[in-house]
């Protein structure tokens, strides 16, 4: 086993205050009554996904389940300035009005309860966190436990239940304060990362790779065509994937673009939007959680070669609680040093073990044979 190392995992409680309950009395206006009537045409009771257990079931997990070297450090709401390195001052006062209330955002039902907008702010500051820990060195790598997501999030748009994009505002905080001229980011949540995409666009110093699940597959952004634009031109890597893609595909996409691509673009901190639904039980994709520890393994060697270790997650997706947790778990592990499971075809161990089983029923002994 590779030697024990440093992760602080920084968590907040105040995340839990975003939850957006479909029953609740929301704004009056069109956007609610247009929501209500997609609700109501469902054939089943439709919950908001992404709740307050996400994040419960993954502490819960890491108490009883700890990984050893991990530590846990509180987290900081954003403050306005630092939102808006990312975001317009017209869409940040209107996020901000929305303190202690419910209200509809956008028609692909990104909503907001009382305490979502102080739930968002400490998920952007936490990223925050996690980053100026990691580049002042205080721990070998860090993990922003946040909600909600923000890899959707555009400059004036709330969008796929983001307000705020953790990932930018903590990228742009790097560039800003803490001396890191070039910054990549890698996203492979299942969801295509249309926020950070559109922030960076055309930003020589941000290289962001997507991972995903190809259109029409929310939200539909992602072609491999979308490159960037103007001196931003390159700096953006997309890479869609159908909607069987496992394991194989996924770390094959790492080896053969993204280290070539980390290997020119010689960045001086690295950042992952890690969402977890791309694992098979999310129904998206078919990584496992050997995958997850691959790709993790990956990144940290990038990460040690390129830019001194500095690396930092943040949360995105994953709803299917299970999934979510032992996938964050099998990140953390491979972070502390833990060893890096070998991805298996799903099934093929099984399968071997069958065969073990059953085979000497089919061999008949009596001939000598």
């Amino acid at each position: 086993m590779a030697r024990r190392k440093d992760v602080t995992v920084f968590y907040d409680e105040r995340v839990l205050n975003h939850a957006p309950d479909v029953n609740a009395a929301f704004l009056p206006g069109r956007l609610d009554k247009r929501v209500r009537a997609i609700l109501s045409g469902l054939a089943v009771q439709w919950k908001y996904p992404e709740h307050p257990g996400r994040i419960r079931a993954i502490v819960d997990l890491l108490e009883r389940e700890p990984v050893e070297g991990v530590r846990f450090a509180t987290g900081q709401p954003a403050t306005r300035e630092q939102l808006a390195r990312v975001h317009t001052t017209s869409y940040l006062d209107e996020v901000f009005s929305l303190r202690n209330k419910n209200a509809w955002l956008d028609v692909d039902t990104t909503a907001v309860s009382p305490g979502s907008v102080e739930a968002a702010e400490v998920a952007a500051g936490t990223a925050i966190a996690a980053v100026e820990a990691v580049v002042a060195g205080n721990t070998d790598s860090a993990f922003a436990l946040v909600r909600p997501p923000g890899h959707h999030a555009e400059p004036v748009r709330a969008r796929g239940f983001c307000l705020f994009n953790n990932v930018a505002v903590a990228a742009a905080h790097a560039q800003a304060q803490l001396g890191c001229e070039r910054v990549l980011i890698l996203d492979w949540d299942a969801h295509h990362g249309n926020g950070t995409q559109d922030i960076f666009w055309a930003d020589p110093d941000v290289m962001f790779v997507d991972i995903h699940r190809a259109a029409p597959f929310y939200p539909g952004s992602g072609g491999l065509q979308e490159v960037g634009a103007g001196l931003g031109e390159g700096t953006t890597v997309n890479i869609p994937m159908p909607g069987g893609a496992g394991d194989p595909a996924y770390l094959r996409a790492m080896q053969d673009i993204l280290i070539p691509a980390a290997e020119y673009f010689k960045p001086d901190l690295i950042l992952v939007s890690a969402g977890f639904d791309a694992h098979w039980y999310d129904l998206a994709l078919n990584v496992t959680y050997e995958g997850f520890a691959a790709m993790t393994s990956i990144v940290q060697s990038l990460a040690e070669r390129l830019c001194e270790g500095r690396l930092a997650f943040v949360l995105e997706g994953g709803y299917n609680t299970e999934s979510l947790s032992r996938g964050v778990r099998s990140v953390l592990d491979v972070l502390a040093g833990g060893d890096i499971p070998q991805p298996r075809i799903c099934g093929m161990a099984e399968v071997e073990e069958a065969i073990a089983f059953h085979l000497g029923a089919f061999t008949d002994d009596s001939t000598g044979n």
